[in-house]
């Protein structure tokens, strides 16, 4: 099918509702989770997180959680009740990254299409040093979308790959019931307990 044909669609797996990521509406058991305000996480034997902040603003713009040699950074965006950001916000990230000199491949996961890509890196000075590999995944949820950068061995290991696609699947969003424009940023704030010192970026 072409991708115009469904471009405005939710782009989710149809067990979404049941297997995740879930809506805070859908989650009805007693599970232990870190809450990040925006994003609440289930932790799991040797995972770390690491949370990013901007400069600018001192705010937690996402999460990056590290497990068996791959990396997740996670974010969390509000979306239209009756359509999805997914479609669209591939295609920017594609056309963005191929306008640097990078690659990109679109291709159909378990979580449906993804990115892809080797990422153009520069040295200190500005010159060119090589490419950073890794995968744009995205799920639309209801009234939210859920963008995953995943780097590392779950890359090329289909068991490291298997283990993230879990971690992501696992991830409960809230949306807060207040009006937002489509794309902003859902809040994400430090948790307790133990994480990573903030990273700023």
């Amino acid at each position: 099918m072409s991708e115009e044909l469904y471009s405005t669609d939710k782009s989710a797996p149809n067990d979404r509702a049941t297997a995740g990521p879930f809506d805070l509406s859908e989650v009805n058991d007693v599970r232990p989770f870190i809450d990040l305000g925006s994003l609440h996480i289930s932790p799991r034997e040797n995972m770390q997180m690491k949370i990013e902040i901007e400069d600018a603003t001192q705010r937690v713009i996402a999460v990056s959680i590290e497990y068996q040699g791959s990396t997740l950074q996670l974010q969390a965006f509000a979306a239209p009740r009756s359509s999805g950001l997914w479609h669209e916000i591939r295609r920017e990230i594609q056309g963005s990254l191929d306008s640097q000199g990078g690659e990109t491949e679109l291709r159909v996961g378990s979580l449906g299409p993804e990115l892809v890509a080797k990422m153009p890196i520069k040295s200190e000075s500005g010159a060119p040093a090589g490419f950073r590999l890794a995968k744009f995944v995205g799920v639309d949820g209801p009234l939210w979308f859920l963008r995953g950068v995943i780097a590392g061995a779950a890359l090329n290991n289909p068991k490291a790959a298997a283990d993230i696609d879990d971690i992501f699947r696992s991830v409960v969003v809230v949306r807060q019931n207040v009006p937002l424009p489509p794309r902003d940023l859902l809040t994400l704030v430090v948790p307790g307990g133990t994480v990573a010192p903030p990273r700023s970026i």
